[in-house]
C-alpha cells in the first residue's frame, strides 16, 4: 500500500488511507500488508499515528508538525515538479522489483511501475475540472502523473459514483475497470448528550445548539466566501442567535476570505477556529444546530457524513457528488447563488420541524456507510483481479 499520506495531520486522503490500512491489516483475505512511501519501505506507520480523529481539522493541543518529505519541499516549484515526475518512476519501480505475486494499491492517485497487479484510488478530478482551485505546481504534478499512472493501473477505485462518471466521460478508464466505493464517518462521530457536550463547549467557548458550523480547509473550492456573504444577508437577530463557526486551517489563496471573516468576527457574528483539539472535534459537530457545507466541488465530502453521524442537520451543495452523498437527507442549495444559500440558511435555522426531520434522515443515511464495508468492497476489487 502506498503510504505517502500517512503523516500527521491527516488530510482527507490520509484519513482514507488510515481507515483502509487499519482494516486490511487484519482482514482475513489479506495475507500480508506492507507500506511503501517515496521510494522507501516503511515499518507500520499506523503505530506512529496512534488513533487520529480528524481528517479536516488538525489538533492544536499537541504541536503536530507535518513530516517534511522531498515532495512537500519541492511541491511549490513547477520546474522541480517536472524533474520529480521524470526521475522518480524508474527509481520507485526499481525499489518495488520482485513483487510479481503482490497487489500494489495507491490510495493517492499515482501508481509507480510495478510487476504485479495494481489498484489506484482516484479521489476527485478537480485538477482537470477546476484547475483554478489549486496552485499551478499541484495541477502540473497531477497532469503529468495521472494518465501514465492509469496506464499502469489494472483497476480504479473512485470514492463516489460522481467521480466514476467523470472518469468515464473523459475516457480515462473503461467503465468495467472503475468501481465506486463510498467512504464513511469514524465511530467517534455520534450524537452527544448535553453532559457529553459541556466540556467541549466550555473549552471552545460555544453554546450547544446555538451555532452554525463549517468544517474544512479555508480555500476557494470550499466556497467559504459565499457562505459568509450569505450569512451577512440574514437578519441581525438570527446572526446573533446562531453565529457562524468556521473551523479549519488556512488554505491556498485564502487571504481575501480571511479578511472578510475577520470583519465578521469583529462584528460578533462569526467565530474562526483555525485548529481544534481532536478530542473536541466530535462534540463540535454534535453541538451545532446546522452544518453548512456549500462546497463547489468534492470527490466525496466527508464532513457531510461526519455531521450526519453526529446527529447534526446538513445544508450542502446541489453540485458534484454532494447530492449522492447526502442521499436526500440534506438541504441542497446552488453554491454559486448567495441569495439561495441565505434563504436556505434562514429556513433551516428557523424551522425546528425541518431540523428534527433532517437529523433523523441524516443519522439513517450515515448508518448505511461504514469503513468496514469500504474495506470489504476494496478487498472484493483485489479479488476481481484474479489469480496470479
Amino acid at each position: 500500500m502506498g503510504a505517502d499520506a500517512l503523516r500527521p495531520p491527516l488530510t482527507g486522503i490520509g484519513r482514507y488511507t488510515y481507515e483502509l490500512a487499519m482494516r486490511l491489516a487484519r482482514h482475513e483475505e489479506v495475507a500480508r500488508l506492507r507500506y511503501f512511501s517515496m521510494g522507501q519501505w516503511l515499518d507500520d506507520p499506523l503505530e506512529a499515528l496512534g488513533t487520529p480523529v480528524s481528517s479536516t481539522v488538525a489538533p492544536a493541543a499537541v504541536a503536530v508538525r507535518e513530516r517534511t518529505t522531498l515532495r512537500t519541499r519541492l511541491a511549490g516549484n513547477p520546474l522541480a515538479v517536472r524533474v520529480f515526475c521524470a526521475i522518480t518512476p524508474a527509481f520507485f519501480g526499481w525499489r518495488l522489483r520482485g513483487n510479481q505475486q503482490a497487489i500494489y494499491h495507491s490510495p493517492n492517485y499515482v501508481v509507480p511501475p510495478f510487476q504485479g497487479r495494481t489498484v489506484s484510488t482516484v479521489l476527485d478530478l478537480s485538477h482537470i475540472l477546476y484547475p483554478q482551485f489549486h496552485p499551478r505546481a499541484r495541477v502540473d504534478y497531477l497532469n503529468l502523473t495521472l494518465r501514465p499512472s492509469l496506464a499502469r493501473t489494472d483497476h480504479v477505485i473512485a470514492i463516489s459514483e460522481a467521480v466514476r462518471r467523470e472518469m468515464i466521460e473523459r475516457r480515462l478508464m473503461p467503465p468495467e475497470r472503475i468501481t465506486a466505493i463510498h467512504l464513511a464517518a469514524d465511530s467517534v462521530f455520534r450524537p452527544h448528550t448535553p453532559q457529553m457536550l459541556e466540556p467541549a463547549m466550555q473549552a471552545l467557548d460555544l453554546r450547544a445548539g446555538r451555532y452554525t458550523l463549517f468544517v474544512g480547509t479555508v480555500e476557494p473550492r470550499k466556497n467559504v466566501e459565499r457562505l459568509v456573504q450569505a450569512y451577512e444577508c440574514l437578519p441581525a437577530a438570527m446572526r446573533r442567535e446562531w453565529p457562524l463557526v468556521v473551523a479549519g486551517g488556512k488554505g491556498w489563496n485564502s487571504e481575501a476570505i480571511h479578511a472578510r471573516m475577520a470583519r465578521a468576527q469583529a462584528e460578533g457574528w462569526l467565530r474562526y477556529v483555525s485548529f481544534v483539539d481532536q478530542h473536541w472535534l466530535p462534540a463540535l459537530y454534535a453541538g451545532a444546530r446546522l452544518m453548512a457545507y456549500p462546497s463547489l466541488y468534492e470527490g466525496f465530502g466527508l464532513p457531510i457524513v461526519e455531521a450526519m453521524a453526529s446527529g447534526t442537520p446538513v445544508l450542502t451543495s446541489n453540485l458534484s457528488c454532494m447530492p449522492e452523498v447526502a442521499a436526500g437527507a440534506a438541504r441542497l442549495v446552488n453554491p454559486l447563488d448567495v441569495e439561495d444559500i441565505a434563504a436556505a440558511l434562514a429556513e433551516c435555522l428557523g424551522s425546528d420541524a425541518w431540523l428534527a426531520q433532517a437529523r433523523a434522515q441524516g443519522l439513517a443515511r450515515a448508518a448505511t456507510l461504514s469503513w468496514d464495508a469500504c474495506a470489504d468492497q476494496t478487498v472484493a476489487v483485489y479479488r476481481k483481479l484474479g489469480s496470479f
